[in-house]
C-alpha cells in the first residue's frame, strides 16, 4: 500500500485490532458495477448523504459526471478528489453549488486510488481501493485492457467503519482545501446526530441491486469475443470469478451487520456454522455439501425470522432483511442456499412454515440449521442468565440443558435422527472437544462455493456414522 494514502491509514490503524479488515483484489469491471449500484440507491434512499469519491484521474470522473448530476440533486453534498485533467471542471454537474472538486497533485498517493464513501443517517456503504503497481501485476505486466486492470481494497456497509474513513478523507481534503474541510466535519457531526431519527434503509434492497448491477456486467462481459477484450479465455473466466465473488460478498457482509447488531453475541453466525458443520461430518455428509452447510448457515440470519422460540409459540425476532433471501435466488449457485435458509424454520412434523413440509420433503441442510440455530439460542441464553449470578458458569450442564430442550422437541420440531447426531456431538463437547468459531474471511469467500449447485437438497435416510 502507498504510504500516506487513505487505504494505508485506515488498514495501519486495524492493524492487529479486533477487527482486521477483509481486504481481496478486484478487476475494474467489478468495481464500475459496485459503485453504480451503491452509488444509484442513493436516489431511492431516505436521506441526503454526505458523498466523498476519490476518481485517479479527472477523465474518469467525465465519464461519470451526468450520473453525479442525478446524485448530487438527491445529497448534501458530494466532494471528487482526482488529478486534474483537461475538462474537468467545466461539465455542469461541477458547478453544483454542493458538487466540490479537489484536485489532487501527482505526487499525492490517493491519486492512485478508487474511493467511494456514502453516509447518511439512513444509509452508509464504502468502496475504497488501490491500484495495483507495475510491481504488483508480475512478469505479465501492467494489462493493455482497461477492464483487466486491478485493484486492491475492500468494501462494507458498516456504519462505523464509513465513519472512520470518512474523518480520513475528510483530513485528506484539508490539505487541499481547509475551509471545505471544516464545512465537510460540521456536515458529518449533523449526520451521525441524526442517527435513529428516521427508520434505516433496507440494506436487503441494495443487495439485489449490487448483484443485479454485477450479473449484468458479467453478461456483458460474456458477449465480448476474445479479440475484442481478452488475451485469452483464462482472463475471461477470472473476471467473471471476480463478479460472482463480490456478488457473495454482498450477502456475507449483510450476515454480518445482523451478527453485529446482536450485541450480546456477535458471533452466533460462526457458531451456528461450526455447529452445523460438525454435525454433517457425524452424518458423513460429502465435503461438497458441507460447504454449502456452512454458506447457509453463516447466512442464515437473512431468513424471514430466526429460530429462537421454536415450539414456545413466542414470535421470532423479525429480521429486516428478508428481500435478501430473494436476492439470492438470482444467483444460480445460491438457489440452494437459499432453499435451504427458506425452509429452516420447517417442522417435522410438517406444521412450521413457511410450505409446511414433513420429514424427509425439508431439505437435510435445513433440518440441521433449524436444529442448531434453536441449539445455539438456548446455549446462548442460559449462559446470559448464569453471567448474572455468582456462581461459575458450568458448561457442561449448560449444554445438557440445552440438549434437553431440543430432545424434548424430538419428532415434533426435529428429525429424531438429528437429535441423535447433536446429542453425540454434545457428549464430545463436555468431554473436551472445542469446535472452531471463526469469522469468515469475506473478500475471499469463494471456497464456500460448493462444485455441484443444482444438486438435490431432500435426502431420504441418514445414517450416523458408527
Amino acid at each position: 500500500m502507498l504510504e500516506g494514502s487513505i487505504l494505508q491509514k485506515l488498514e495501519a490503524a486495524h492493524r492487529g485490532s479486533k477487527r482486521p479488515l477483509n481486504f481481496g483484489v478486484y478487476y475494474k469491471n467489478t468495481l464500475v458495477a459496485l459503485c453504480h449500484a451503491l452509488e444509484d440507491f442513493i436516489l431511492e434512499s431516505g436521506g441526503t448523504p454526505l458523498m466523498i469519491t476519490a476518481f485517479q484521474r479527472g477523465k474518469w470522473y467525465l465519464q461519470e459526471a451526468e450520473r453525479y448530476g442525478d446524485l448530487a440533486a438527491k445529497a448534501s453534498q458530494v466532494v471528487i478528489m482526482a488529478a486534474a485533467d483537461a475538462g474537468f471542471a467545466e461539465h455542469p454537474t461541477s458547478q453544483r453549488s454542493n458538487v466540490e472538486l479537489v484536485s489532487l497533485t501527482p505526487d499525492d498517493p490517493v491519486a492512485q486510488e478508487w474511493h467511494l464513501i456514502i453516509l447518511s443517517e439512513t444509509y452508509s456503504a464504502m468502496v475504497l481501493c488501490q491500484e495495483l503497481s507495475s510491481t504488483d501485476y508480475g512478469p505479465t505486466g501492467v494489462p493493455e485492457n482497461d477492464l483487466e486492470r486491478k485493484f486492491y481494497g475492500f468494501w462494507t456497509f458498516e456504519a462505523e467503519l464509513v465513519q472512520e474513513t470518512m474523518d480520513l478523507a475528510i483530513a485528506h481534503v484539508g490539505r487541499y482545501a481547509p475551509e471545505l474541510q471544516q464545512a465537510l466535519r460540521s456536515q458529518k457531526q449533523k449526520i451521525t446526530a441524526a442517527y435513529g431519527t428516521k427508520p434505516r434503509d433496507d440494506i436487503g434492497i441494495v443487495v439485489t441491486r449490487v448483484v443485479d448491477y454485477l450479473q449484468h456486467s458479467q453478461e456483458d462481459v460474456s458477449h465480448l469475443g476474445e479479440s475484442e477484450l481478452f488475451a485469452s479465455p483464462m482472463h475471461e473466466q477470472a473476471l467473471e470469478d471476480n463478479l460472482v465473488s463480490s456478488e457473495m460478498q454482498a450477502f456475507l457482509r449483510m450476515a454480518q451487520l445482523i451478527d453485529q447488531a446482536n450485541a450480546a453475541n456477535p458471533l452466533a453466525a460462526a457458531e451456528i456454522a461450526a455447529l452445523a458443520e460438525s454435525m454433517g461430518q457425524l452424518l458423513d455428509i460429502p465435503s461438497w455439501q458441507l460447504k454449502r452447510l456452512r454458506l447457509a448457515a453463516l447466512l442464515h440470519g437473512l431468513g424471514s425470522s430466526f429460530v429462537t422460540a421454536v415450539h414456545s409459540q413466542e414470535e421470532a425476532p423479525s429480521c429486516p432483511l428478508t428481500t435478501a433471501v430473494q436476492a439470492l435466488r438470482v444467483m444460480p449457485r445460491m438457489r440452494a442456499i437459499a432453499q435451504i435458509i427458506t425452509h429452516q424454520t420447517e417442522w417435522w412434523d410438517g406444521t412450521g412454515t413457511p410450505a409446511g413440509l414433513a420429514y424427509d420433503a425439508i431439505p437435510l441442510e435445513s433440518r440441521i440449521l433449524g436444529l442448531v440455530t434453536h441449539f445455539q439460542w438456548h446455549v446462548r441464553q442460559l449462559r446470559m442468565s448464569q453471567e448474572g449470578e455468582e456462581t461459575t458458569i458450568n458448561l457442561e450442564e449448560t449444554l445438557s440443558k440445552a440438549l434437553a430442550e431440543c430432545q424434548r422437541q424430538a419428532g415434533e420440531a426435529f428429525d429424531p435422527k438429528l437429535i441423535e447426531a447433536l446429542s453425540l456431538l454434545v457428549m464430545g463437547m463436555q468431554q473436551g472437544m472445542s469446535l472452531q468459531v471463526n469469522q469468515p474471511k469475506i473478500a475471499a469467500g469463494m471456497w464456500l462455493l460448493d462444485s455441484h449447485p443444482n444438486e438435490e437438497l431432500k435426502v431420504s435416510k441418514l445414517k450416523l456414522q458408527d
